[in-house]
């Protein structure tokens, strides 16, 4: 039994059967349901082979600045230095062991998300009714399906009772799919032609339905674009890529100095092994060791608030990428829409009418031209129906859904109403006839109501209903009802119409043919329904612009209904569909993509075709989607978003960062985040490189003018430990400065180290060096050597206590809002200087750092000297602050 290449739409349902050696009506047997799992596998998308934990840990150090950090740790342990050997070891796997943790409970929480999908199937076994998991289904199967169930395999339709599918998680196409049993003519159709099969992943929106099943896993559809996912190859981000630079020159610089330090101090006479002490000391002064701990500590800080916000990540570095983003390319059904129809405008005894209100909601009212009375027109919806809307959760169609709502904010209870007027029979909805029609006991009269196309019911109706009562449908009323039907499918709405029949009981045979009163309706109205756009939508939408963040819609919907969508949510570019995308060569889109902001009847391929264009533009992509259709491009995309309630374990799988809410407005948040994070590690880098600066040229100018060394080795590292520590990490979690987002996203090859911000740097670190040398040789000529080193030591930290405020406000005045606000920073800085009083003075601490008690009035001259980097800052602030005013005026 081969079922991989059977054409299941083109064979009748007994063939399909018997094909697969299966009796429907009594299912497979336990014994050969047990067989055929064994040969063809469980229900499920194969994953890939999990990462081993101890590679995942050894990831964590596959960084440049980790490596010279653990030369320099290597170098120290072999002259001798084991505390210094010690504390960089430490630094390094604290930074390691914390990023293995953050990702790992990443993973987890991801795992806990995949429960969300049906695991749960109902079918036919052994002549009974089961239930069962549904990674236990084989080909041959017979599953039980109804309204609101989760296709669990793909299938050849057996029985189908007024189906209606939602495939959007496939196609893309957001109405339901009407399906029927009757074989296929047609040897190559796409998939949303195959009516008579169904698809993993995919919902029962209405009616009931037996099935086939003959395919399972990785041999579904679903599972064939599995598939596909996996040849699209990962891709660094941009915070990545600036690591990545910035280790390289610091590695460099680090190389020089210490390289020019270590030969001088040997010319001088030192031994080799103090000169090497030396040389480490000032390796680690200049490399900034704490970036990485800083950098996972930040990025892990917003992984938790992005978790808090209905966003969780998979990868720590994906946080920033957010901030960097310049394009979203969003799935329009439910991410920037509800997933919820709603009836929006219609039409009634001559007058059209506007409904406010969205979704399942019954919140909202109907604003008419007229004062006639409604309920005639909306009790069809109400009857005709086999959906239910219960505390705003929909139970069977979308579009029966819209209705049944629409009903409830013109006044009526559609339960009490059909407890009024019980349903006697009906004719179920076909796609070959368009409608559905119910039939009601009503006291001495049969009513029937109808609902369906408009121009099927127009066509069977011989009135009207007017204001003043039913009318004949003469050719003037036809064409006018025929007007607005084009009137409301002009803005992009699904319209439905509604019709009733009073038929006398005593006419009305239950068992006769229900065909006889398929005619002579009266024609009620029509109502015009959409997916309507998130409310929080056209806002996140206008955040997104606000920052200079594009954001594009990719729809599989017809190019009207898109384009209406897109200009309810404030999207203004161009509009074009699949088929132009064919036509256009990747050159001439990326040419033409920036004027683009709406593409329509797209399949998966094209979605990939997309995002490569924008990143060979130059733009840093986010791709937003729920469907298996999207999963392609949530791979190429830099940062992949899935839905976490409406997302396939494919689409969550492929991308990067999954929505708890399915809200496109959670985006813009992780965006705000993503640039808070890079602020402030631009912050911290700000800080260190000074810090690392000034040590260096204190060190160096020191050497050259024939003084003795300032600072031991011991106090170097110390300096890092305490100052390069705490205070540096508290600037991870700065509050986000004003306008933050009303700036332009950073260009993707823009350096942390720029020219301005190295040279910005460089003076702070002379200012260091100049404050630091004059205390000390002022300390030399007075007290001697010992004395002189601890000033020079506690001027020096007290210049990072003053600098770290520099580095909070790079171009405004530190002396903002925002000074007192992060209270982490000063409970760090209060603790620093607790500790430096500790060493300078307590002789256990002088022992080990070779430090002696300071006079006060050093004291104060030693805060004196280090308030000059940021009142001096503060000065060349205020001026360049003048000069543009003077130069605006």
């Amino acid at each position: 039994m081969d079922n991989s290449k059977h054409l299941w739409y083109m064979l009748p349902p007994e063939i399909a059967a018997a094909t697969l050696e299966v009796d429907p009506g009594r299912g497979l047997e336990e014994g050969e349901a047990v067989a055929r799992l064994a040969r063809f596998g469980k229900n499920r998308l194969i994953e890939a082979t999990p990462r081993p934990v101890w590679l995942k840990f050894l990831d964590q150090f596959r960084n440049l600045l980790v490596i010279v950090l653990l030369f320099a740790a290597t170098l120290a342990w072999v002259v001798g230095d084991l505390k210094d050997a010690v504390v960089i070891l430490v630094v390094v796997l604290f930074n390691a062991s914390l990023g293995f943790y953050q990702e790992l409970r990443a993973e987890q929480t991801l795992t806990a998300l995949k429960g969300m999908l049906a695991a749960r199937a109902r079918v036919r076994r052994n002549a009974r009714m089961e239930e069962i998991d549904a990674a236990l289904l084989v080909p041959g199967d017979i599953v039980l399906l109804e309204a609101g169930d989760r296709i669990p395999a793909d299938g050849r339709l057996l029985a189908a009772h007024s189906l209606e599918i939602e495939e959007a998680a496939l196609t893309g196409e957001s109405h339901a799919v009407g399906k029927s049993v009757a074989a296929l003519d047609q040897a190559e159709l796409p998939l949303g032609d195959r009516v008579n099969l169904l698809y993993m992943n995919t919902v029962v929106t209405r009616g009931r339905a037996e099935m086939l099943v003959t395919t399972t896993g990785m041999a579904t559809e679903m599972g064939k674009l599995a598939g596909m996912i996996a040849s699209v190859g990962e891709s660094e981000t941009p915070l990545q890529k600036q690591l990545d630079t910035l280790g390289k020159k610091l590695a460099a610089i680090a190389g020089v100095v210490v390289t020019v330090i270590f030969a001088l101090d040997f010319a001088r006479g030192l031994p080799w092994s103090e000169a090497a002490m030396t040389a480490v000391a000032l390796a680690v002064a200049a490399i900034p060791e704490g970036l990485p701990a800083v950098v996972t500590v930040t990025l892990a800080i917003g992984m938790w608030r992005m978790a808090q916000n209905r966003a969780i990540l998979k990868k720590l570095s994906a946080v920033e990428t957010l901030g960097s983003t310049t394009v979203i390319c969003s799935d329009k059904t439910g991410t920037l829409t509800l997933n919820q129809m709603t009836a929006r405008a219609g039409w009634f005894a001559g007058r059209r009418f506007s409904v406010n209100g969205e979704g399942y909601a019954p919140d909202g009212r109907i604003t008419f031209e007229s004062d006639s009375d409604l309920h005639a027109f909306l009790l069809p919806m109400t009857l005709c129906t086999d959906s239910r809307v219960r505390a705003e959760q929909l139970i069977g169609d979308p579009t029966e859904g819209a209705l049944w709502v629409l009903a409830q904010k013109g006044g009526l209870d559609p339960e009490a109403e059909q407890e009024e007027r019980p349903r006697i029979d009906e004719i179920p909805f076909d796609s070959a006839h368009k409608f559905m029609a119910t039939f009601h006991h009503a006291g001495e009269k049969v009513e029937m109501f109808i609902k369906g196309a408009p121009d099927v019911l127009l066509a069977r109706s011989t009135h009207s209903l007017a204001e003043d009562g039913e009318q004949l449908l003469d050719a003037a009323a036809r064409a006018a009802i025929e007007a607005e039907n084009e009137h409301l499918a002009a803005q992009a709405l699904r319209v439905l119409a509604v019709a009733r029949k009073i038929i006398p009981t005593a006419d009305f045979d239950p068992a006769g043919d229900l065909w006889a009163w398929a005619g002579g309706w009266t024609f009620l109205g029509l109502a015009g329904l959409m997916d309507p756009p998130r409310p929080e939508a056209k806002a996140a939408i206008a955040h997104c612009t606000l920052a200079g963040i594009q954001v594009k819609m990719i729809t599989g919907d017809h190019k009207v209904t898109a384009a209406a969508i897109g200009r309810e949510l404030g999207l203004t570019g161009e509009v074009i569909e699949g088929w132009e995308l064919d036509a256009m060569s990747e050159t001439e889109l990326s040419r033409r993509i920036d004027g683009i902001s709406v593409f329509a009847r797209v399949a998966p391929e094209h979605k990939v075709k997309i995002v490569r264009a924008l990143k060979n533009d130059g733009h840093v992509v986010a791709m937003t989607g729920d469907g298996v259709n999207d999963a392609p491009a949530l791979k190429a995309a830099d940062i992949g978003v899935a839905m976490g309630i409406t997302g396939t374990a494919v689409t969550k799988e492929a991308a990067v960062m999954v929505l708890t809410d399915d809200n496109f407005a959670t985006i813009v948040k992780t965006v705000e985040e993503g640039r808070v994070i890079y602020d402030n590690i631009i912050k911290f880098v700000r800080f260190q490189l000074s810090t690392n600066i000034g040590a260096i040229f204190t060190v160096l100018a020191a050497t050259l003018l024939g003084l003795p060394a300032p600072f031991t080795a011991i106090q170097l590292l110390w300096i890092n430990i305490i100052m390069d520590g705490p205070p540096a990490m508290t600037l991870g979690v700065e509050p986000a400065r004003a306008g933050i987002m009303s700036e332009r996203p950073r260009r993707q090859a823009a350096q942390i180290l720029t020219g301005p911000r190295l040279a910005r740097l460089a003076l702070y670190g002379s200012i260091m060096m100049v404050g630091t040398l004059y205390l000390f040789r002022h300390g030399l000529e007075m007290h001697g050597q010992t004395y002189a080193m601890t000033l020079a030591f506690t001027t020096f930290v007290l210049f990072q206590f003053f600098n770290v405020f520099n580095a909070r406000a790079e171009t405004g005045s530190a002396f903002n809002t925002h000074f007192f606000r992060n209270g982490k920073l000063w409970l760090a800085l209060v603790g620093v200087l607790m500790l430096q009083i500790l060493v300078v003075n307590w002789p256990p601490a002088q022992g080990v750092f070779g430090t002696t008690a300071l006079e006060l009035d050093d004291w104060f001259k030693a805060v004196a000297v280090a308030s000059s980097v940021l009142l001096l800052d503060e000065l060349k602030k205020y001026m360049v602050s003048l000069a543009r005013k003077f130069c605006a005026w």
